[in-house]
């Protein structure tokens, strides 16, 4: 923050049920509407309407339609969508199947992308709220690392007419509609064109993982999920990783998701020389603050939003994670992983950033800590103003979700 500029106060969110959105989105809103009216969300209207906008057909492994029959039936049955809803998941996935499309396209055309390593990356595991997203940002101001910017998450693959620009102004616009719709979303995540952005959001092109949990209320789909082995998802991930690198380059990746910690078997069996950084919190502020964030959020799609709805299904997900967590955290090598609790990283910034690089054995040198001084001063947390969590706005108990959770916390936390 510039000297002398005050913060906003904290607030407290009120309308969780019954959002009231600013003046300036109604005509963003009304306009999406009237689209999504028309639309008719089944498998078969996205593939041809992604079909139609890029002239192409390939589609690669077609296991991901059996998913894209659950996911559009889940959000037609269950998700409480509203006109604008549609709207915008219609295009979402319209965005994901072009991704597809453009991706079979690109290694047809250079086959040799298929061989390109993916070294050492460090990824980042942990729920939000634990600290990741400032860590990721951290390393990823990093010039010696490559990480995925927002702009690039979403269109991954360019079209034949698209520069890099084309792509940026789309993701801007985006996020004028979300900054304008929700403006106090980024108290709780701030994002940007460029900053540095999950994985999950690359999954999404195989109709996989945790992404449109944290949107749209899909239980069937999530159970389809988690009842199916990710091996061959992770495997496409990675295939786009080879792909992104071929077109911008890299030298080594910086990677983040909450989903990797129900997932370490086959996170390590993607990147089995990967350096894994595994990021902890008192679980209660975790779920206080992470359910919070998802029930704000839900107002852009849904009708009606069900805050204490969306707790109950975010504190049965933040189990899952947890759970995972405490399974299977011994199939990360101790020789490539790393505990990190969040107070502590909180208290100690540089000792946290030294022993990752250690442990990674990355340079850590004057220019790499003089890029992340920089980040900061650029990005003082809570510039936009903080947010009260309270469970009970939610209609969870804290006590009820510390005995719950219990477990994790006397391993991890102490």
């Amino acid at each position: 923050m510039t000297a002398g500029v005050q913060r906003p106060k904290p607030i407290r969110f009120t309308d969780l049920a019954q959002p009231v959105f600013p003046a300036a989105a109604q005509p963003m809103r009304e306009a999406l509407a009237g689209y999504g009216a028309a639309l008719q969300l089944t498998s078969e209207a996205l593939l041809t309407t992604a079909s139609e906008r890029t002239g192409l057909d390939c589609w690669g492994d077609g296991g991901f339609r059996e998913r894209l029959d659950v996911l559009t039936a889940s959000l037609r049955e269950e998700s409480g969508l509203s006109d604008v809803g549609v709207a915008v998941v219609f295009e979402q996935l319209v965005g994901n199947l072009v991704n597809r499309l453009r991706l079979e396209e690109l290694i047809a055309a250079h086959p040799e992308i298929e061989d390109i390593p993916i070294e050492r990356p460090i990824v980042i595991c942990g729920l939000p709220r634990t600290g990741t997203t400032h860590l990721h940002n951290l390393i990823a101001a990093d010039p010696n690392l490559r990480y995925l910017p927002y702009w690039e998450s979403l269109e991954p693959f360019p079209g034949p007419d698209d520069d890099e620009q084309a792509r940026r102004d789309r993701c801007s616009a985006g996020l004028d509609l979300v900054d304008t719709s929700m403006p106090e979303f980024k108290r709780m995540h701030d994002m940007t064109v460029d900053h540095a952005h999950e994985e999950i959001q690359l999954l999404a092109n195989d109709i996989s993982g945790m992404l449109f949990e944290t949107t749209y209320y899909l239980p069937t789909f999530a159970a389809h999920y988690k009842a199916h082995d990710q091996g061959p998802s992770y495997a496409y991930l990675k295939r786009q990783l080879q792909a992104m690198q071929w077109l911008r380059g890299a030298t080594r990746w910086v990677l983040k998701s909450p989903q990797h910690l129900e997932q370490f078997p086959t996170l390590y069996a993607t990147f089995p020389d990967a350096i894994f950084v595994v990021t902890h919190r008192d679980p209660v502020e975790v779920t206080r603050s992470m359910v919070t964030m998802i029930a704000y959020a839900s107002r852009m799609a849904c009708a009606r939003p069900d805050p204490v709805k969306i707790a109950r299904y975010w504190l049965d997900r933040a189990d899952d994670l947890f759970s995972g967590c405490l399974r299977d955290r011994d199939v990360l090598p101790p020789s490539q992983s790393i505990d990190v609790r969040f107070t502590d990283f909180m208290a100690d910034e540089q000792g946290t950033l030294s022993a990752i690089y250690a442990l990674a054995g990355q340079p850590y040198g004057d220019d790499v800590r003089a890029a992340m001084a920089d980040f900061i001063a650029e990005h003082p947390r809570g510039r936009y103003g903080e947010v009260i969590y309270d469970l009970a706005d939610v209609g969870l108990d804290a006590a009820d979700v510390a005995e719950r959770l219990s477990a994790y916390r006397d391993r991890f936390i102490g």
